[in-house]
């Protein structure tokens, strides 16, 4: 059965699939929040932890390193999920969408 636009959005499927990508969203956000601000905090209070040697390079330098390769795991966990559930989930309301053309 064909729906139009304006009875796709008001179903539950659909608000269903908005307030999941919201969540995924916001939850991959406060990690991604966490991971920069805490990287800024450990910064300013932990100078000399930072500067400390480590092998080669220091503690500041493998820990900016892991800030970045964690935004990556977020990104590809973002990217995963999405192309996993989300875009199925899309399809299948698109499917339910009625034509508007004449």
């Amino acid at each position: 059965m064909k729906i139009k636009a304006h009875q796709l959005i008001e179903s539950i499927e659909f608000k269903k699939l908005v307030r999941t990508r919201w969540t995924v969203s916001f939850v991959l956000l406060f990690f991604l929040f966490l991971n920069y601000y805490g990287f800024i905090l450990i910064i300013a209070l932990k100078k000399e932890w930072v500067t400390e040697k480590l092998g080669t390079g220091n503690y500041g330098l493998y820990a900016g390193a892991s800030v970045i390769l964690f935004s990556w795991l977020l990104t590809f966990i973002y990217v995963f999920w999405a192309n996993r559930y989300y875009d199925q989930e899309v399809e299948v309301l698109k499917s339910k969408l009625e034509s508007e053309t004449r």
